[in-house]
């Protein structure tokens, strides 16, 4: 005969019951847990707030000094080495006309007389301009070549002049070569919109 066993069977694991258990604990202690976890957050968001917003100031004050220290570096004013001198002044108008008419003669002494006409001319725009100095070469010696694209012209036409000058008749003057002096004073005329 066999031995009776008594089966005692385990009693069933409920799995709905369980998960009602956990659904109502959580049901009943959510509130105080939420009011713990969320004032952990609130606090720590207002301190990380506060930092980055003392981080803001702090970076666009910084920004500020650099902005001061740049435009001191580079938004000085540019001072202009001479006067933009106006375009079509009536009385150098006149000026370079009786130049032209003295260049046009058949008079030699008038090609002398339009020459040191011009380089009087010549001296007005270079005190116009800001260049001092005792006389003309004075102001050409003053100026710097990047400042004056035709300084040559100016220079050839100016010791031209002072030929005639110191020269008198005994400088031979042709009329190309006249005319040729007056072109280059009347480049450097151009250069500054003089004429």
């Amino acid at each position: 005969m066999q031995p009776t066993v008594d089966i005692v069977t385990a009693p069933r694991f409920d799995i709905n019951a369980y998960l009602d258990t956990i659904l109502s604990f959580f049901v009943s202690n959510f509130p105080d847990f939420f009011r713990s976890i969320s004032g952990y957050f609130i606090g720590l968001s207002i301190i990380v707030s506060m930092m980055l917003f003392l981080g803001i100031i702090y970076s666009v004050e910084k920004l500020k000094q650099i902005r001061r220290k740049e435009s001191e570096v580079y938004d000085k004013k540019i001072e202009m080495g001479y006067e933009v001198v106006k375009k079509g002044e009536p009385e150098l108008a006149l000026k370079w006309e009786k130049v032209k008419t003295h260049i046009e003669s058949e008079n030699e002494n008038d090609w002398r007389h339009a020459i040191i006409e011009a380089d009087i001319i010549l001296g007005e725009l270079l005190t116009k301009m800001g260049y001092r100095g005792d006389g003309i070469g004075e102001q050409l010696r003053r100026i710097e070549k990047s400042d004056f694209d035709t300084l040559d012209q100016a220079w050839e036409a100016h010791k031209a002049r002072n030929a005639i000058a110191h020269e008198g008749s005994e400088y031979l003057l042709s009329r190309n070569e006249a005319k040729r002096i007056i072109s280059l004073y009347r480049q450097v005329f151009e250069e500054f919109f003089y004429i």
